[in-house]
Formats: C-alpha cells, sequence, structure tokens
C-alpha cells in the first residue's frame, strides 16, 4: 500500500521518531504506576484485614495516595500533553505510517498545529538534549533574575559552571536514585546532599518537571519532620540538608514555573494567573501542595532568618495559587499573623539586631499581603484591606514604648494597603469612620455621669466605665491616626487639581475626632487629647485643610499653666508617645505641667505656622495671641504657674505676632480682593513655610525634640545617659 505523502512529509521532518519515542517513554511510566499501585493495593489489604481483626482504623486514610504516586499522576498530565508530537497524536501518527486516512489538504493544518504545540508545551527530553540552548539560557539569567543568579553565585557557584560538551543529560536511572518504593520491608531512605546536587543541576539546566517534582517532595518531607503522623518520602536527619532543601525549594520554584506557566503583568502594576492549559492545571495543584507545606512550615520556625527566605519566596508564587481561594485566604492569615507578631525577647530587651530580624519579617510578611492585594481581583483586595485593618486594630489594644515601633511600622503599611486602589478604600473607610461615630454617639449618651464622676476623682461603676471606654482606648486614638495618615498621603494637592476619592471621608473624620476632644476636658485626660489633636494636625499641614485648633490647644494651656505652684517631684520624666491617661502620682506636678505645656505649645506652634501661609493670618491670630495674653497675665496677677512654662508662652506670642507684621507687609503688595479665588490660591502657593517666622520656629522646636527624644531612647536602654527633669 502507497504511503500517503502527509505520512512521508511527517516521517522526514523527524517528529516521527520524536513522537515514537515519547509513546514508548509513556508505556514505560505507564506500566511503571500500574506495578505501584499493585503493590500498593496489596498492602492496603492487608492493612485493611490487619484492622479488621485488630477492630482498629487506618492510621492515615488521609495519605491513602502516597507522595510517589502524587509524582507520577503530574508525570502522567504532563506527558500525555507532550505525547502530542507536531500537532498529531501519537494513535494517529503510526496509523499514517501504514497508510492512514489522513488527507492531502490538511497538510499545511497539521504542520502549524505542531508548531503551535511545541512552542505551548516544549518536550523536556529536548531540553535536556540541547546542552547550547541550556548554556545560552544560563548566561541570559543575570538579566532575566538577578536576585536569583546572585544566589547561585553565592552559594552554588559550581552549577553556573555549566559546559554542554562535559555534561551528560541525567538518566532516568540518575533522576529515580533515592526514590522509595512502595514496599513496606523498605525504610525511607535518608536525602544526602548528593542527590540535591542532581535535582539542582535538571532545575538550573533543564528545567526538569520530574526533578521540580521531587524536590517539592523533599521540601514536604523537611516542612512535616517534626510531625510524627506525616507519611513521608524522605529521612532528613542533618541541619545542612535540611537548610538546603528548604532553600532550594523557594529558591528554584519561582524560576521553573515562570519558565513552563508564565503569569501576565498588567500595565498598571497587577497581574493575572497563567493562561489555563493541561500543565497549568497540573503545576498549580503542585503549587498549591507546596504552599500547604509552606504555610506548616511557617507555624514550626521561629528563627527570623528562615521566616523571612519563606515569606519572600513564597510571594513570588502568589499569582500561581491566586485561584485557589482556600490556598490565598490561609496564606493571608499567615501573613497578616507574622505582620502583627508580638516583639520578641531580644527586641524587648533592647537587641537592636532581634529587633531588626523582627522588623524584616512584619515587612516580609506586608509584602505578601500587597501581593494578593495586586492580583486583579476585587474580591482579594477586600479581603486584604478587611484583614489588615481588624488585624491592627485587634493588636493596639495597649501601646508601651517596647509595642509602639512595631505598630506605628503596621499603620505605616497599612495606609500603603489602602492607597492601592481608593476607590475600594472609600468604602472600608466610609464603614470604619461611621463606626468610630457611632461608639461616640454612645458614648456621648452616658457622658453625664461620666463626666461628673471623672471630675470628683471618683471610681466610677462598671456599667459607666463601659460606653466611656469605647473612646477613650488606645484602639481609638490609633484609628484616629491611621485614617488620618491614609488622608494626608492621598489627599494631598496636586498641580491637576484632580481631588482623590478619599477626599470626602475628611470631615467627618474630623468631626469624629474634635468629639473625642471635647467628651472629657480634664488634666488627666489632655495627653489624649494631644494624640488627637496631633493628627489633625498631621492632616491639616499635607492636606492644606483648615481645621481649627487653637480653641482646642489654648484652654489646655491655659488650665495647666495656672496650676498654683505646682509640686516639686523626683518621678521619671512622661513619656507622651505612649500616655493617654495622667497617673495620679503626676497630677499638679510640676513634671506634669511643663510636659503638658511644652506638648500643647508646640502643636500651636505647627499649627500657626501652617496657617501662616493664608493670606488671612493676621486676623485668624488675633484670638490666639488675646487667650495667650490673659493667661500670661492670670499667671503673674496670682503668682502661679512655671517660670519655663511662661517663657515658652511668651516666646511663641512673639513669634505670632512676628508672623502677622510679616504677612501684613507682603499684603500691601497684592493688587486683588479676597473675593479673586484663584489670586488668592495663587499667592499662598508662593510662600513657603522655611520661610516663615514661625517656619523657622518651628524648625529650632523640632531639633530640640530630636535631641531629647535621642537622649530619652539612650537613657531607656541604659546607655549612660541622663535626662534634665
Amino acid at each position: 500500500m502507497k504511503t500517503k505523502k502527509s505520512a512521508r512529509k511527517f516521517a522526514a521532518s523527524g517528529k516521527l521518531k520524536k513522537a515514537i519515542e515519547a509513546r514508548h517513554k509513556h508505556q514505560q511510566i505507564k506500566k511503571k504506576i500500574e506495578s505501584r499501585r499493585g503493590r500498593k493495593g496489596k498492602a492496603t489489604a492487608r492493612g485493611n484485614e490487619n484492622s479488621k481483626r485488630t477492630g482498629k482504623a487506618p492510621l492515615h486514610p488521609s495519605n491513602a495516595k502516597s507522595d510517589e504516586e502524587d509524582e507520577e499522576d503530574l508525570d502522567e498530565d504532563v506527558d500525555m500533553q507532550e505525547g502530542k508530537a507536531g500537532g498529531h497524536d501519537l494513535s494517529e501518527s503510526e496509523d499514517e505510517v501504514d497508510g492512514g486516512a489522513s488527507q492531502d489538504e490538511n497538510e499545511d493544518s497539521d504542520d502549524s498545529a505542531g508548531e503551535e504545540d511545541d512552542a505551548s508545551f516544549a518536550s523536556l527530553d529536548e531540553l535536556e538534549d540541547d546542552g547550547e540552548a541550556h548554556l545560552m539560557e544560563l548566561s541570559k539569567l543575570a538579566e532575566k533574575d538577578p536576585e536569583f543568579y546572585k544566589y547561585l553565585q553565592e552559594n552554588d557557584q559550581e552549577l553556573l559552571d555549566f559546559k554542554p560538551d562535559a555534561v551528560d543529560a541525567i538518566s532516568d536511572e540518575e533522576m529515580e536514585e533515592g526514590i522509595p518504593e512502595d514496599d513496606e520491608d523498605e525504610e525511607t531512605p535518608i536525602l544526602t546532599q548528593d542527590i540535591l546536587r542532581g535535582w539542582q543541576k535538571a532545575l538550573l539546566e533543564h528545567r526538569s518537571l520530574r526533578a521540580f517534582r521531587k524536590l517539592l517532595i523533599a521540601f514536604r518531607a523537611a516542612a512535616y519532620a517534626n510531625d510524627e503522623n506525616a507519611n513521608l518520602a524522605w529521612t532528613i536527619n542533618n541541619s545542612t540538608v535540611f537548610d538546603k532543601v528548604v532553600t532550594t525549594a523557594l529558591k528554584y520554584a519561582p524560576v521553573v514555573l515562570d519558565h513552563h506557566i508564565p503569569y501576565r503583568t498588567l500595565p498598571d502594576g497587577k497581574y493575572k494567573p497563567p493562561i489555563q492549559s493541561t500543565k497549568q492545571q497540573s503545576l498549580t495543584r503542585l503549587t498549591c501542595s507546596f504552599f500547604n507545606s509552606i504555610l506548616h512550615l511557617l507555624s514550626q520556625i521561629t528563627d527570623a532568618q528562615m521566616l523571612v527566605l519563606c515569606i519572600t519566596e513564597s510571594t513570588k508564587l502568589v499569582p500561581y495559587v491566586v485561584g485557589n481561594r482556600k490556598v490565598i485566604k490561609a496564606y493571608l492569615k499567615a501573613c497578616l499573623g507574622l505582620w502583627s507578631s508580638p516583639n520578641v525577647d531580644g527586641e524587648r530587651d533592647g537587641d537592636e539586631e532581634a529587633g531588626d530580624g523582627a522588623d524584616k519579617v512584619r515587612i516580609a510578611a506586608y509584602l505578601g499581603m500587597r501581593r494578593i492585594a495586586m492580583a486583579h481581583d476585587e474580591s482579594l483586595l477586600d479581603a486584604v484591606l478587611k484583614g489588615t485593618y481588624l488585624t491592627l486594630v485587634r493588636n493596639c489594644k495597649s501601646t508601651s514604648v517596647h509595642s509602639l515601633p512595631a505598630i506605628n511600622l503596621m499603620k505605616n503599611t497599612a495606609v500603603d494597603l489602602y492607597s492601592i486602589d481608593p476607590a475600594a478604600s472609600y468604602q472600608h473607610g466610609f464603614g470604619y469612620i461611621r463606626q468610630l461615630a457611632v461608639n461616640l454617639r454612645n458614648t456621648l449618651k452616658a457622658k453625664p455621669n461620666t463626666k461628673e464622676n471623672a471630675k470628683e476623682g471618683k471610681e466610677k461603676s462598671k456599667s459607666t466605665q463601659e460606653p466611656y471606654k469605647q473612646v477613650y482606648n488606645w484602639q481609638f486614638v490609633h484609628c484616629i491616626d491611621f485614617w488620618s495618615m491614609l488622608l494626608s498621603r492621598n489627599c494631598a494637592p496636586t498641580d491637576g487639581g484632580e481631588e482623590s476619592e478619599l477626599q470626602p471621608l475628611i470631615y467627618p473624620l474630623v468631626q469624629v475626632t474634635l468629639g473625642g476632644v471635647k467628651l472629657v476636658q480634664t488634666a488627666r485626660y489632655y495627653p489624649l487629647h494631644l494624640h488627637l489633636l496631633r493628627a489633625l494636625q498631621t492632616l491639616s499641614h499635607s492636606t492644606r485643610v483648615y481645621i481649627p485648633l487653637a480653641p482646642y490647644l489654648v484652654p489646655i494651656i491655659t488650665t495647666v499653666s495656672t496650676i498654683q505652684k505646682p509640686k516639686s517631684s523626683t518621678l521619671k520624666p512622661l513619656d507622651f508617645d505612649v500616655l493617654i491617661r495622667v497617673p495620679s502620682a503626676y497630677l499638679k506636678t510640676k513634671i506634669l505641667v511643663e510636659g503638658i505645656c511644652d506638648e500643647a505649645l508646640y502643636l500651636l506652634a505647627e499649627w500657626a505656622a501652617d496657617v501662616q501661609m493664608s493670606v488671612a493670618f493676621p486676623e485668624t491670630m488675633v484670638p490666639v495671641v488675646v487667650g495667650l495674653k490673659r493667661c500670661l497675665k492670670i499667671v503673674k496677677e496670682g503668682g502661679k504657674g512655671d517660670g519655663k512654662v511662661t517663657k515658652g508662652i511668651k516666646t511663641l506670642v512673639e513669634r505670632i505676632e512676628e508672623g502677622r507684621e510679616w504677612s501684613i507687609a507682603r499684603r500691601r503688595t497684592i493688587n486683588f480682593g479676597p473675593a479673586d479665588r484663584s489670586q488668592v490660591d495663587k499667592w499662598e502657593r508662593q510662600i513657603k513655610v522655611h520661610e516663615t517666622p514661625l517656619g523657622k520656629y518651628t524648625t529650632v522646636l523640632n531639633k530640640a525634640r530630636e535631641r531629647n527624644r535621642r537622649l530619652l531612647e539612650k537613657a531607656r536602654q541604659g546607655k549612660g545617659e541622663y535626662l534634665d527633669q
């Protein structure tokens, strides 16, 4: 029988030989799977008979499918896809040689389909045979993945010294070395560095999926090494091998997956998962299993360096598992836990190295959360934003000098996450700020009894305290500060004049904050008032929105500075950064008076410096100057107050008066009226804060406060520094 033209062309192209070899290889693997399943079935049957005799259930029903069967299933998925050479099914290829029913008019379509298939699913055997291609790929590795190339230079330089003429392709026998058979009489093999080195070569030179699968099985054995009930394929009894397996799997996995199933990056920085295919589905299942092993390992290790490695490298794999909601939610939960992890012992004791390690873990976890949020899926972004805010609120119930740096880091990173999509953040911000307003309203309903008892200094009943504590606590303070930071970052004036989608949240946030300041106006809670007013000052400075803070700061200065003969004390200075309620021992003491006045005068000076950029500054400062001068008069007539406080008030009044004269002198040169808003805005934008009298004054205050803060930190760490009271 005469052979068809298409069959002759297919044989002449060399694809027939490859198709037959691939089919023979597939048949061998299939026989191997059947033989192993047969042995496994006999072992399972024996186990069931034993369980019937003893009356006990099998130990591991969830592990009925061994790691080796999982690895061979992936072989089936990948090899079956690769079993089509040149666009022809293997069975159809043999029929064509014998004079099959292929038509001449399909020749061109068959050839083009073959090229597409070869491009989509490159044969692993072809990769192994093409040494020159591997050498070229290694030469481009430094450009494509410089981080991974640097890791290889530092840890596995010999793997980069690949010579195609000197290195033979890894044979099936070498790849199967050490893989345990399902024989119950054999012990689990011990993983050695030589076996691991062979996998590394196959991954680096060929991007071998078989070696990749075996490496992940070994990683699972390392992750579950302390689990006595786990059915593992390897025994790892060496810490060096353990570290090497974990590091290799985490470092090589992103490179291999990016080679076989690259994901798509969008112009806005977001990404989409890889295109659906049989190969993608098989590798995604393997990657999800890998992620579960990583999550288990994260719950077992405490070393900061290893935690950072696990989170950093697993973050690169998020695009491949973003479609699996169960895995991605578990990973998000793990990242949130590490992001909000409490301080370690070394960090609490002032160990800078331990503190840096803990911060690196938190930052790595934040980057993992951000990677999830950058997916092209709004539901994942909502889950990240909600989990971030609720975790922040839960972890700021108390604040101390040890926990404050971690809380500040959490707030800064949370602001970055909420800045990814202002439209989505608005929905969350509206609901959470509304909840703060509801808490304030509930507290205002119980305010009369609460305020009266607070003034009398009596013990309040628990029923009266509960609504009161809904506002006057660290959670309320940190929430106000967080939203102020977010709006300050996203609502700052731009050259284009476009308004941020978060701009409408400024007014309700200011109203809730000022309502909290007015709730209980006693000296004991002045530190809390100053925290809230500082948040509003930050918001006003960044957004150029006028917020009247002087009516709340001047009464604080007046009340504290007119205390008659404040008591001297040997108590240590107060750290207002970690204080919202004055301890009883500090009431009416010189330390409290000086500390409160110093903070209030500094905030008032900063606020006045920002207002000086307004054309209405001279008129705005009139009531402020009158109030401060009245305070000085009361202190002078009654012989009350503290000399240091009085000097600070006088200095601020002088600077405000100087600023008024400076603004009046500049206004004499303008030739437009207040109704011309465009000219007014242009005139105000030309003023630089650091050039104004109040701007220069606040610069001096900032330097002095920074110097005192450094001295306080050294004194806290016991480095021989002393503070003057």
